[in-house]
C-alpha cells in the first residue's frame, strides 16, 4: 500500500497570495498551475489525486509539495532554469545591440534595420527583431511634435481649453479654419475595383486638374460643420465667410470662434468687420498649436474619407465631393470630446521641454530662424 502524503500545511496570508497569483491575469501559465497543485495539496488531497486532477505526473505534485514545504511559497514564482537550449547570447551581448540601437545609425543611412544591425553586430536578424519586440524597440517608426514658443502660451491655452470644457451660455463655440491647396487629382488610367482576395487598384501617376480652398467651421457642442469652398484664401474670402456664419446661426447667439494666428484672421479690414459685429468674440490658439483647434480633427477625417483615395477631374468635381462629404457627416454629426485639462497638457509640454534641453541645451528657448524668401 503506498504512503499517504500529510497535508500541505499554509497559513491564511499564504493561501490569500496563492489564490492572488491564480487570479492575477499576467501569472504565468506554469505559475498558475504550482498554485493549482499547491492549493490542492493544503486541502489534504494525494499525489495521485493532484495529478489525476491537474493531468500532470505525480512526481512533479510529490516535488512541489516537499518544496513548498521546505522553502515556503516563494518558491512557486520563481522560473528556474530548465534542461533545454540555453540563451545563446549573453547579457552583455544583448546589452551591446540595445545600446547600438539607441545610439547612432550607421554612416549612411538615418535609422537601423534588422539586418544592418544583424551584420553591425554579428547575430542573426531574427534575434534583433526578437529583442526590439521583447524591448518595445521600433527604430523604423518616427512620431512629430511641435513645442510653441509662444510667450502667451499658458494663457491662450487656458482661454481655447476653458471654452471646450465648460463652453459660455447662451453662446456658440466654433472651431475655424482653412484647409488651403486641396488637389483635384485624377488618375491616368482607370483602376480596377475591390473583389475578394484582391485590394482595389489604382495607377501609380496622377494628373492635377486644379486646386480649392476650404473654410470650415465646427460647432463643438453638435458636432456640424459649415463649409465653404473658394479659388483663394485670401482676407476677402474669409471676410464672405463669416458673413455666411453670421447668417447661419440665430442673431441672438454670441459666436465664439477658435482660429489660429493667420495673417489673413488679422488682417485689417477683418479686424474692422468683428468691431463692428460685436456678436463674435475671437480666441486665438498658440502659435505652432494647431492640435488645439478642434477643425483639424474634422479635416483629418474629410481627408481619409473624401480627398486621399478620391479621383477628381476637376476643381468642380472635388468641391461637389467635399460637400457631399459634409452633407453626410451633418445629418449624424459626431462631435470630438476634449478631456485634456490645462495641467495635463502643461505636464507633457514640461516633459518635451525637459527631454529637449537634455539632449540639446537651449533649443526650447532659441529663437526660430527667418526662412529665406
Amino acid at each position: 500500500m503506498p504512503k499517504s502524503a500529510m497535508a500541505l500545511r499554509l497559513s491564511v496570508a499564504d493561501q490569500e497570495q496563492i489564490i492572488a497569483w491564480l487570479r492575477a491575469p499576467s501569472t504565468a501559465q506554469q505559475v498558475a498551475l504550482r498554485c493549482r497543485l499547491v492549493l490542492a495539496a493544503a486541502q489534504g488531497h494525494q499525489d495521485l489525486e493532484v495529478a489525476a486532477q491537474l493531468k500532470i505526473n505525480r512526481h512533479t505534485a510529490a516535488l512541489w509539495r516537499k518544496r513548498v514545504a521546505a522553502e515556503g511559497i516563494a518558491c512557486v514564482w520563481e522560473m528556474r532554469a530548465g534542461r533545454g537550449r540555453k540563451p545563446h547570447y549573453s547579457a552583455e551581448k544583448i546589452q551591446q545591440v540595445l545600446s547600438a540601437t539607441l545610439g547612432k545609425a550607421p554612416e549612411g543611412i538615418t535609422h537601423w534595420s534588422c539586418r544592418e544591425m544583424a551584420r553591425a553586430q554579428q547575430i542573426s536578424k531574427s534575434t534583433v527583431n526578437r529583442l526590439w519586440q521583447e524591448y518595445n524597440l521600433k527604430p523604423h517608426r518616427q512620431g512629430t511634435f511641435k513645442l510653441s514658443r509662444d510667450p502667451h502660451f499658458l494663457e491662450k491655452l487656458t482661454d481655447v481649453v476653458g471654452l471646450y470644457l465648460n463652453p459660455p451660455d447662451k453662446s456658440l463655440v466654433l472651431c475655424l479654419d482653412e484647409k488651403s491647396q486641396i488637389q483635384a487629382l485624377d488618375r491616368t488610367q482607370p483602376g480596377l475595383p475591390l473583389k475578394r482576395g484582391r485590394a482595389g487598384t489604382w495607377t501609380h501617376d496622377y494628373v492635377r486638374n486644379g486646386t480649392t480652398c476650404l473654410f470650415a467651421a465646427l460647432e463643438i457642442l453638435e458636432g456640424k460643420v459649415v463649409g465653404q469652398c473658394f479659388s483663394r484664401h485670401r482676407h476677402q474670402e474669409f471676410l464672405k465667410f463669416l458673413k455666411q456664419l453670421d447668417g447661419e446661426f440665430p442673431a441672438d447667439l454670441a459666436l465664439h470662434l477658435v482660429m489660429d494666428n493667420y495673417g489673413t484672421h488679422k488682417h485689417p479690414q477683418v479686424q474692422r468687420w468683428l468691431q463692428h459685429h460685436p456678436r463674435f468674440v475671437v480666441h486665438y490658439i498658440p502659435t505652432s498649436s494647431s492640435w488645439l483647434n478642434q477643425v483639424e480633427r474634422w479635416f483629418g477625417e474629410l481627408t481619409r474619407k473624401t480627398i486621399r483615395r478620391g479621383a477628381f477631374t476637376s476643381v468642380p468635381d472635388l468641391e461637389q465631393a467635399i460637400e457631399s462629404f459634409m452633407a453626410h457627416w451633418n445629418r449624424q454629426p459626431k462631435p470630438f470630446v476634449w478631456t485634456a485639462t490645462v495641467g495635463r497638457i502643461m505636464e507633457k509640454v514640461k516633459r518635451a521641454k525637459s527631454a529637449l534641453e537634455k539632449l540639446h541645451p537651449g533649443c526650447t528657448t532659441r529663437k526660430p530662424q527667418k526662412r529665406i524668401q
